[in-house]
């Protein structure tokens, strides 16, 4: 007897922009507040943290949308191509032409960086944010600053940086041009006037982005409703299932205070 095959997952519905670039999403119904996840860097919407999310909002009966930005899975274009302000445009982009009514964004790792830019675009759009790992302006304090000698030489002289990657053969392509326009759009200089509550998860353990960037997005956030979870041992994905299960108890209690 054969044992069926795993059905294929359903293909991503595309948003078309003016310019021709296309945005790869999946999107499922339910009611306000919707759930909008924010996918890090080189990552896509086919993650651990995304699915996880999905089947939450499912079971909530709550709507979601997860997308790739350009240059990012199933999104057209090169990822050495995009920069933040980039990424950041897709993010308005979705919110403004799929989603409806009052939103939570969920931002994890640089998704947390453009989940604050995206709200900081539209505040009457956004209820809610949940960083996890968040690492606003990363591109500054977590490469540029951090990058040997060597590495600022090829990014000044040829532009492109190949930085080896710890999750995968591939190294991270980093540009001039994404290092320039994260420079444009830094957040922690200043006050980041967003009223709306938020929660950060982040792992004491982790390599990536250290915790003490949430307490600094703590303190610069205009909210005085700001909660951080700071997870002992725990790394940079936080996809763990206690993990997965502490971000969805995190997103129930955020949804139960805005009822």
């Amino acid at each position: 007897m054969s044992v069926p095959e795993n059905p294929a997952p359903p293909e991503p519905s595309k948003l078309v922009r003016p310019d021709g670039s296309v945005i790869a999403y999946h999107k499922s119904p339910g009611r306000a507040p919707g759930i909008v996840f924010l996918g890090g860097f080189m990552s896509d919407m086919t993650g651990g943290k995304a699915l996880a999310l999905e089947a939450h909002a499912r079971a909530q009966g709550q709507a979601f949308l997860r997308f790739d930005y350009q240059g990012h899975g199933a999104s057209s274009g090169r990822f050495e191509e995009g920069c933040i302000g980039l990424w950041a445009g897709d993010a308005v982009a979705a919110l403004d032409e799929l989603t409806e009514g009052p939103q939570l964004l969920v931002g994890s790792s640089m998704g947390g960086w453009i989940m604050l830019l995206a709200a900081l675009a539209r505040p009457a759009r956004v209820a809610g944010l949940v960083g996890i790992a968040a690492a606003p302006d990363f591109t500054e304090d977590l490469m540029w600053d951090r990058y040997p000698p060597e590495a600022r030489r090829a990014l000044e002289r040829e532009g492109l940086y190949l930085e080896p990657s710890d999750y995968g053969e591939a190294p991270y392509p980093i540009t001039m041009k994404l290092i320039e326009d994260g420079r444009d759009h830094l957040l922690l200089r200043g006050e980041i006037a967003l009223d709306c509550p938020a929660r950060l998860i982040h792992g004491m353990a982790d390599p990536d982005v250290p915790w003490q960037t949430s307490l600094r997005l703590t303190e610069r956030l205009r909210s005085g409703d700001v909660e951080i979870t700071l997870v002992k041992g725990g790394g940079h994905r936080l996809s763990e299932p206690e993990d997965l299960e502490r971000l969805t108890a995190t997103l129930k209690r955020l949804i139960a205070r805005l009822d």
